[in-house]
């Protein structure tokens, strides 16, 4: 048995096993998120724009999900990587759900999963697909393990593998996402500038290894850091001028545009989760 420290929690029908990974993956992965959930009961969750690109490792029943790309049919999915997107998306569960999610940083990913993070854009691929007959492999065992610490070992063990052997960001792309970071009102322009780079081929390598052009990779940030605000008890008002939109209204149509749903919808709840009697309760 592990003596790795996991903190065990209930979140109101569902229950959350948190751990730290290694020191070496943290600048990547701030935290492992064990889940299971006890009771049988559909549920359905909006999905929305995030700094992180989500990797699920299911070890439950499979999901249906809505990714925000209006030509993807959806799906159902076991354990499955989505990429970063700028759009929402909805996923609907049958309930019993159990599995590990990794919230990973878009540079970190392109490391972490070695494949160009601009082709996982508005997209979600099963790990298999992705990463072979190791993803498999490691699924099952997860599955096996005796308990959370274990399973957040065998994790450590299998990305700092990853680690070693993934390609390592350019140092102008690693440059231009701290510098997305730290103000959410610097241009693409600015960006090039400051690392030497055309506009158009920033643009290209930091897709490639980010997932999302920086322009787009920007009003995805603001949209967090609006949320975060919000969620905090913040005002519109301030949120908007914080997160460098021209005023309330833009905020309110930005909001629109990326969770499907006002900001007060949003903040408040009211579209976050539904349990619902059956799947078959669900519009398309």
């Amino acid at each position: 048995m592990s003596g790795r420290p996991v903190e065990i929690s209930d979140r109101g029908g569902w229950w959350l096993a948190l751990g730290r990974p290694h020191p070496a993956l943290r600048p990547f992965l701030h935290s492992y998120h064990g889940y299971w959930e006890p009771e049988i009961v559909p549920t359905r969750m909006r999905t929305l724009p995030t700094r992180t690109t989500v990797v699920i490792i299911n070890l439950g029943p499979p999901l249906l999900l809505r990714v925000p790309d209006p030509g993807a049919r959806d799906r159902e999915y076991g354990s499955f990587v989505a990429g970063m997107h700028d759009g929402h998306g909805m996923y609907l569960s049958p309930g019993g759900q159990r599995g590990i999610q990794l919230d990973v940083t878009p540079l970190g990913a392109f490391t972490l999963l070695g494949v160009p993070m601009g082709r996982l854009a508005n997209a979600a691929v099963e790990l298999p697909d992705l990463m072979g007959r190791e993803a498999r492999t490691l699924v099952e065992r997860l599955a096996d393990a005796p308990g959370w610490g274990a399973r957040f070992d065998i994790l450590d063990g299998f990305l700092l593998r990853r680690l070693d052997s993934g390609p390592v960001p350019d140092p102008e792309v690693t440059r231009a996402w701290r510098l997305l970071n730290g103000d959410l009102t610097v241009s693409v322009a600015d960006i090039a500038a400051d690392v030497g780079w055309s506009r158009k081929h920033l643009t290209n390598r930091f897709r490639d290894q980010a997932g999302l052009p920086p322009k787009v990779m920007a009003r995805v940030l603001r949209f967090q850091r609006a949320v975060d605000l919000l969620t905090g008890g913040a005002g519109f008002a301030e949120a908007a001028f914080s997160c460098g939109y021209c005023d309330q209204a833009h905020l309110n149509r930005e909001f629109r545009a990326l969770s499907g749903c006002t900001p007060t919808e949003l903040i408040g709840g009211q579209l976050d989760q539904q349990r619902v009697t059956t799947l078959a309760e669900i519009p398309a």
